[in-house]
């Protein structure tokens, strides 16, 4: 009778955020010996295996296709193979499918490393100069406004520091979310971290909204925001002396508009939100018509 096979071991391995040599030796050691790696996009990870001349067998787990593969990589870990997990860059299984395989592989009673090294959360908290004693990741918002919007509420009283990935295509809608829901907090916008064009954008969320209406953002962002202080949430702080403060309040009253608000109501929501009188939200937008 053959003897039963020892389960393999799943390791989580830790890939750079973006500066290749932000990658420990462990990890290297670990991706040349097991049987096999498992890349949420393997043209991704080849390049990275490449720099450092190693030769492991690729196999692709994402998003697509987690329940299957990862039905198969339980399998082969099952009988005794060894199987290195990476994301396309930072930690496995946080805000990737690598969460799912590693639920499926401790139900299989398979033990699970975790290796450790970059992650794009911790980073930009220690550099935020925000609170760091607490704090609490949210992963990406919502990409549907009424759901991102339902999610910011139900953090209204949380006092830890609160952390979120964000897409650049999505942050102005976010950060002015952010803005009317939880006020004009203090807020660091971290951008392309270890890469060339690294950036810490730190200020009030409003400050961040004029930021990054004149400088469209690239790359990943990683958001960290101040928790809630016991205080109401400011609604002041624009300076209708500046252009660009004048153009974020005709952009908000258009977009109430544009959501079917009539020009009365849109106008009285902006202004409050933004900190101005009626009166001269009013007076902008005569003048805007007559442009």
């Amino acid at each position: 009778m053959a003897e039963k096979k020892e389960p393999g071991i799943l390791y989580l391995c830790p890939t750079p955020i973006g500066n290749l040599e932000d990658i420990t030796l462990r990890v290297l050691r670990v991706l040349k010996e097991v049987d096999y790696i498992a890349a949420e996009d393997t043209r991704v990870t080849r390049k990275l295996l490449n720099h450092y001349g190693i030769k492991t067998p690729l196999t692709s787990y994402r998003e697509h296709n987690r329940a299957e593969k990862g039905e198969e990589i339980v399998r082969d870990l099952l009988e005794g193979k060894s199987v290195a997990l990476v994301s396309d860059a930072g930690t496995p299984g946080i805000s990737d499918p690598g969460e799912d395989l590693v639920k499926k592989a401790v139900e299989a009673g398979i033990r699970v490393v975790p290796l450790p090294g970059p992650s794009a959360v911790i980073c930009a908290v220690a550099a935020s100069g925000l609170s760091t004693g607490k704090f609490v990741f949210e992963g990406f918002l919502p990409q549907k406004s009424s759901e991102r919007r339902k999610r910011l509420a139900e953090l209204k009283d949380e006092e830890r520091t609160i952390v979120f990935y964000e897409a650049p295509h999505r942050l102005l809608k976010s950060l002015s979310d952010i803005r009317e829901i939880l006020g004009n907090r203090r807020i660091t916008v971290a951008r392309e971290m270890t890469k060339v064009h690294e950036e810490f954008f730190r200020g009030s969320v409003e400050e961040a909204v004029m930021r990054y209406r004149s400088e469209p953002p690239r790359g990943e962002i990683v958001l960290v925001l101040e928790g809630f202080r016991g205080e109401k949430p400011e609604t002041g702080g624009i300076d209708l002396e500046d252009e660009e403060s004048r153009r974020l309040l005709l952009d908000r009253i258009r977009t109430y508009m544009n959501q079917g608000m009539d020009k009365k109501k849109a106008m009285k929501t902006a202004a409050k939100e933004l900190g101005v009188s009626r009166r001269e939200a009013y007076k902008l937008l005569v003048e805007s018509e007559k442009e």
